[in-house]
């Protein structure tokens, strides 16, 4: 699995495991636990979540899935804007940990920008940071005149910004992506399949054919190409999960790379789309 160095030096996988939408159905619960522990046995130790995701119920299933394994994984929880501020944040952290059954998170990012005050957001991020609850900081959904502000206010400590990004989602290469390439803030692509609608494309189908791949295979392997990118699939069953870890392994072709820029090319700048 290809690492990914973060700014202070930690090691992060390229491939992580996305949680939206798991913790849904009571009958499917065994096995999206299942599915995760089978993702960190193969690699993919960085795991997603939010206190938005089921209420709540997601961060208790990556709670129970990561029992006995918290120590091989690098875990990222996310916070509502209305929580965002340097009286709530505290508590909505306390209440993640709770339901997540750690002491500490990897990655707490504000989920998406809100009428809370940049400033004071980033005042309670390093509050956490302070007192041990949290390693880091970031953000989600965050466009880059969003991110300037954000680093004006005090800032500069994010360390990643969560976005929409795949083949069908590209304008953010335009200015945000290599602004946080210059900034050394890995970008971490969420929807990398744009939930499944991206898997009737004929080219991308195509190059799977090609390649004994699936089409969700190429469309991770597309953005393992790409610098500075975590993706993060969600993957509910175990044979999912063995399909995203297996597209680590995936080489595409020059032909392929330009195949795939010739039937997805880059949107005209526009703010960045969210789901």
């Amino acid at each position: 699995m290809r690492q990914f160095t973060l700014p202070d030096g930690t090691h992060v996988p390229a491939l992580g495991q996305g949680t939206w939408n798991m913790a849904e159905r009571a009958d499917a619960r065994p096995e999206e636990i299942a599915a995760l522990r089978d993702g960190v046995e193969r690699g993919l130790t960085l795991i997603d979540t939010a206190e938005m995701y089921a209420d709540g119920r997601s961060e208790e299933l990556v709670g129970q899935a990561i029992t006995g394994l918290r120590d091989r994984v690098f875990l990222v929880t996310k916070a509502y804007p209305h929580h965002a501020g340097r009286d709530t944040l505290p508590r909505a952290c306390e209440a993640s940990l709770r339901r997540l059954g750690t002491d500490t998170v990897d990655f707490y990012l504000l989920h998406w920008r809100g009428s809370v005050p940049l400033a004071e957001t980033v005042d309670a991020m390093e509050a956490l940071v302070a007192r041990g609850l949290i390693a880091r900081w970031g953000v989600s959904n965050l466009d880059t005149d969003d991110m300037e502000e954000l680093v004006a206010a005090g800032g500069a400590n994010c360390a990643t910004d969560q976005i929409l990004y795949n083949l069908s989602r590209r304008a953010p290469e335009h200015d945000l992506i290599p602004w946080l390439n210059e900034r050394h803030m890995p970008v971490m692509a969420y929807s990398p399949v744009e939930q499944g609608r991206l898997l009737s494309h004929p080219t991308l189908n195509a190059v799977a054919e090609a390649r004994g791949a699936t089409p969700a295979q190429v469309a991770l392997a597309w953005l393992l190409t790409r610098d500075n990118v975590i993706a993060i699939p969600k993957a509910g069953t175990r044979a999912h999960v063995a399909e995203n870890a297996a597209a680590a392994g995936l080489v595409l072709s020059a032909d392929d790379l330009a195949a795939l820029d010739r039937a997805f090319p880059r949107a005209a700048p526009r703010p960045l789309d969210t789901l």
